[in-house]
This record gives structure tokens, sequence and C-alpha cells, in this order.
């Protein structure tokens, strides 16, 4: 085989273990959806699941550590063949990571009882077995640019690894060390490889509309400038998360990267949601920024709802974008945002501001977190919906840009 299109054709199994984005775009969606749906209940002490970890910590560590794995793996099983020229990973390989995956949920949500460290292993296979497919297909292809990739993906494990550690110490992981870790490596991601994405794909889009007027390119002196400042920023909020010194370096970081935002021309956008959607999830990094910089600076103490413009504005809703994209794109349709893809954005829209709101005004806290709640579940059940035929499927396609 030399060609991905001829490696996907060969593949007879099932569609959805013919490119990574297929099992894990949609099992991520799905353990969106389930864990929301587990964690609403949870919240009014109706259920309780045979977890050691404390509800709110196995609520976070399921978005961040379990979500965002599988839709990280996604993007990358689909995207380091662009990078490198080398074959993916498709076929039954493709779905025992997979299935790593799933034990991770599983033995997480079932570790009442069990030996902290069996589970942290456990878990922790698979984001170990990506990190390693990801460092053979870089070094192979000699994809040397693409290391930071291979880095930021190495500090989210260690995340991981940390929060597991605090879990199993009886500390309250939710805000911890692990998911500061983690938060601010999938926060640097962004950055990074939104930075990329954003305004390459902006322009295109431009470009084919006749517009004269296109975003600056990626990665100028300036980016760079503005990346230096948030990975300062984020580490300094691992370290010291109440710091004046973080406060002022996150309002630093939130302004530079406002500006960076501006220049990608993001208002010419707004009669095609699949690009805007960029824009607005992108938006989140530096709004997150700006609010956490603000609320430590003025001694507030609603870190752990302000930095929902992260968790659910920044990953949530540039997750979405990427996944409704790139299956849009590698399944051969046209990259146009149907009406069911832009409610997929406004419910997630909803979900953000409804959960910071809920910290703001805490006297509503219980209505809003059930609005939160459903809007985050009403977004990934429609893209299950919309979605789940061209991944489960539709028969793997000629390779689209991603």
């Amino acid at each position: 085989m030399s060609t991905t299109a001829e490696l996907m054709r060969a593949w007879r199994g099932p569609a959805i273990l013919s490119y990574g984005f297929r099992p894990f775009f949609f099992g991520s969606a799905i353990w969106a959806l389930l864990s929301m749906a587990l964690w609403i209940p949870m919240l009014s002490g109706a259920i309780s699941l045979p977890t050691a970890f404390d509800p709110v910590s196995w609520h976070a560590h399921e978005f961040l550590y379990g979500y965002l794995s599988a839709v990280i793996a996604g993007f990358l099983l689909t995207a380091v063949p662009n990078w490198t020229g080398r074959l993916p990973i498709v076929g039954w390989p493709l779905g025992g990571l997979f299935l790593f995956w799933v034990l991770g949920r599983l033995i997480v949500a079932a570790s009442l009882g069990l030996s902290p460290l069996w589970v942290a292993l456990i878990d922790l296979t698979f984001n170990i077995m990506l990190a390693s497919v990801l460092a053979r297909e870089i070094v192979a292809g000699k994809n040397w640019r693409n290391l930071i990739v291979l880095a930021m993906l190495v500090v989210f494990t260690l995340g991981n690894a940390v929060f597991h550690w605090e879990a199993a110490q009886g500390a309250f992981a939710a805000q911890g060390y692990g998911l500061r870790i983690g938060l601010g490596a999938a926060i640097m991601m962004i950055g990074v490889i939104g930075g990329r994405i954003v305004p390459s794909f902006t322009r295109n889009w431009l470009v084919k509309r006749g517009e004269t007027r296109l975003p600056t390119p990626p990665m100028r002196k300036f980016d760079k400038a503005a990346l230096l400042a948030l990975l300062a920023s984020l580490l300094l909020w691992t370290a010291l998360p109440y710091h004046p010194v973080t406060g002022a370096a996150l309002l630093a970081a939130g302004a530079l990267h406002t500006v960076r935002l501006a220049r990608w021309s993001g208002h010419l956008t707004l009669a095609e949601p699949l690009v805007t959607v960029l824009h607005v999830g992108y938006a989140f990094v530096p709004l997150g920024a700006l609010a956490m910089g603000g609320d430590i600076l003025l001694g507030g103490s609603g870190l752990a709802a302000i930095q929902h413009f992260w968790m659910a504005g920044a990953i949530g809703l540039m997750t979405l974008a990427v996944m409704t994209r790139a299956t849009l794109g590698h399944t051969g349709q046209t990259l146009a945002a149907s009406p069911a893809t832009s409610a997929i954005y406004i419910a997630m829209l909803v979900a953000v501001l409804a959960r910071v709101a809920a910290g703001i005004w805490p006297e509503q806290s219980a209505a809003l977190h059930v609005a939160a709640g459903f809007g985050w579940m009403g977004s990934f059940a429609l893209y299950a919906a919309v979605y789940g035929r061209l991944l489960l499927f539709k028969s793997p396609a000629k390779r689209a840009a991603n």
C-alpha cells in the first residue's frame, strides 16, 4: 500500500475503523453526552457511581482526560499522516487503541475498592500509547516542527497521572495540580494548533469568495510572542493560581491573544458558521485568561466557574468546530454548516454561558447548572445524530483537507 486512500480502500471491516477520527470523534461525543447525563443527577444526590473519585473530581477528570483525550486522538491520528506523509493507523490496531480508551472510562467509573495504582495505569495506558504512536510517526517522517505537539501531549499525560495521584491521596483533585497541568496543556494546544488552522481555513474560505482582505499568515513573530506569554501565564497559574503576578500575566496573555485573534479577519466569515465558530472558539482563550486574571487581581473566588470559559468554551466549542469540519471534509462532504450544525454550536454556547453564570449568580446556580448540562448534552446529541451516519456507515472517501 503506497497511499492513504489505498490503505483505507483495502480495509474491509467496519467503516468506523477506516480512519482515526471516526471511532474517537463518535466515542467522545457519546461519552460527553453520557457522562453529563450521569453528572446532573449526581449533583442532586439522586445517583452515585462506584468511583473512588469524589463526584466533582470524576466530572472534571472525565471531561478533561476522558472526553478531550479521545478528541485529541481523533485529531492527531487524522492529522499526523498529513504532517508526515506516512500512512494512517486503520483497522484492528485502531480498534485496539480505541478499546484502551474505553477501558479507561470504565475503570475510573468503577474504581471504588480497586488499587489506585492499577486504575491509574489502565487509564494512562491509552495516553502513553497515543504519545508513542505520535513519536514514532514524527521521528520516522522527520517532521521535527511537530515535536511541540508531542511535548504538549506528554505534559497532558503527566497531568492525568498527577490527577490520579492527588485523588488517591484524598485531595480535591478537581482543583489540584493535575487539573491545571492538563487544562494548561490543552489551552496551549489550542494556541499552537488553532493558531495554524484558524487563519489557514479562514484564508481558504475568503479566497474562494474573492475577498482581498485576508488574515495575517500564521506563526509570525507576534504569534510566537503571544504563545510565549500564554505559556508563561499558564505555568504561573499551574504553580501559583491565586498570586497577583499570575493575575497580571493572564491579563497580558489575554490582551495579546485578543489582538492575535483580531488579525485573522473573523468578522468577514459570518456568512459561514463552519468558519466563524473557529474564531468564536478561539476567542474563549483570551476571554478566559482576561476573566481569570481579573478575578485573581480583584481578590474574587470565582475561578472554578470562570475557568469554564476555557473548559467548556475554548475546549468544548473548539473541539466541536474541529470535529464537525474534519468529519465533513474527510467523508467527502461540502464544507458548509447546515442548520443542524449551527444548532450544535449554539447549544454549546448556551452551556458555556449558563455554567459561568452559575458562578456569578449562586442563588440561581441550580437552574443554571441544569441549563448548562442540557445545553452540553443537546450539542453532543445533535453531533451524534447528524454526524453519526458519516462516522459509522459511510464508505471511506478519498482523503480531504483537514
